[in-house]
């Protein structure tokens, strides 16, 4: 019984560098695509190496870092940030920080960036390439801080602008309001006044018409008064004719 459980472990043990030859097999083959930036083909090889060794370290990096390049960066840093809790090299952890602090850079996660290259230089201090990422992140969280509080000033002046257009147009509107209310009040008073006018028409038309009227009385007495008038008239012209006549006869008998 002994035996064959030593004969399993035997077994066992002359399996498994046949699985590490074909994983570095597909590593290789990644590596050399990836040399000639066919990103692509190279994350396929770099995934059927992981297929083969899920632990190895070379097989998960160089995946993330062809995702990257495929400008895949949601699942380059989900494949980062998964290998960060899986290692404790110091070594390998400032490798894995310095690629995730490029992949929050490229994804415009500036702050996050620096936080990123801060923790990979905890891990490997000496790293120029960290360092000078570092810097120039730090400068563009910088240049992105400023460019925030010209915004923000540009926008409350924009807001000031438009409040004093809105107090502009407020001021605009009461004066209409109030002219607006003006009109109608003189609207008001002109009605108003061609309502006097007109009863004022009326009521000289109705004294007019009321002088005009004579009673019954004064248009007997009117009558009467011209009657005799005429009656004057006629009685002098009738004497007129009288003593014409009486004229033409002197003359007459004169003349015999």
């Amino acid at each position: 019984m002994m035996r064959f459980i030593l004969l399993m472990i035997l077994g066992l043990a002359s399996i498994s560098p046949a699985v590490a030859q074909k994983e570095r097999k597909f590593i290789r083959e990644g590596n050399t695509l990836f040399d000639n930036q066919d990103f692509e083909k190279a994350e396929v090889e770099y995934r059927k190496a992981a297929e083969k060794d899920d632990k190895s370290f070379e097989a998960a990096f160089n995946m993330a870092d062809a995702l990257y390049k495929q400008k895949k960066h949601e699942e380059a840093l989900e494949q980062f940030t998964a290998l960060s809790k899986q290692v404790t090299d110091k070594n390998r952890l400032g490798e894995i920080y310095h690629n995730i602090g490029n992949t929050l850079l490229a994804m415009e996660k500036t702050e996050e960036s620096v936080e990123a290259y801060k923790e990979s230089l905890r891990n490997r201090p000496t790293a120029e390439s960290t360092k000078y990422n570092l810097e120039y992140a730090r400068h563009k969280q910088q240049q992105e801080q400023e460019q925030e509080k010209k915004d923000d000033q540009e926008k409350n002046e924009d807001n000031k602008d438009q409040e004093k257009k809105d107090d502009q147009k407020d001021n605009k509107d009461e004066k209409k309001d109030e002219q607006d209310q003006k009109d109608k009040q003189d609207d008001k008073k002109d009605q108003e006044k061609d309502k006097q006018d007109q009863k004022d028409k009326k009521e000289e038309q109705e004294q007019q018409q009321q002088q005009g009227k004579i009673s019954k009385e004064d248009a007997e007495r009117l009558l009467e008064a011209l009657q005799n008038d005429e009656k004057g008239v006629q009685e002098k012209v009738q004497k007129q004719k009288v003593e014409a006549q009486k004229a033409r006869r002197l003359k007459i008998d004169k003349n015999w």
